[in-house]
């Protein structure tokens, strides 16, 4: 496993969560909508360099903590997203 810190953030003006590489570098990202108080979340991306390294569950945990955190329902138009969900029951609450 990579022994490197990540960061995760979320940027709302360009409706994004993105997980930066301890350099800052940007590895990948999930793309989201909020519409009342359901956010979509249709793209998960992860640069094919950085893929192995448990980069897009970390997107998604993070997300989905988010999301719960501030009282969001979750529509899971990303594959890999439904996915997660579908094998974590501790977040199947969230689905809208």
């Amino acid at each position: 496993m990579d022994s490197h810190t990540e960061t995760i953030e979320r940027d709302d003006a360009r409706h994004r969560y993105i997980l930066r590489t301890e350099d800052g570098t940007e590895a990948g990202y999930i793309e989201f909508h909020e519409d009342g108080r359901v956010i979509d979340m249709p793209h998960t991306i992860v640069d094919p360099k950085f893929e192995g390294r448990g980069y897009g569950t970390k997107l998604v945990r993070f997300a989905l903590d988010d999301a719960r955190g501030r009282g969001l329902k979750v529509k899971p138009t990303c594959p890999f997203i439904a996915r997660y969900i579908d094998k974590h029951e501790e977040y199947q609450d969230l689905l809208a």
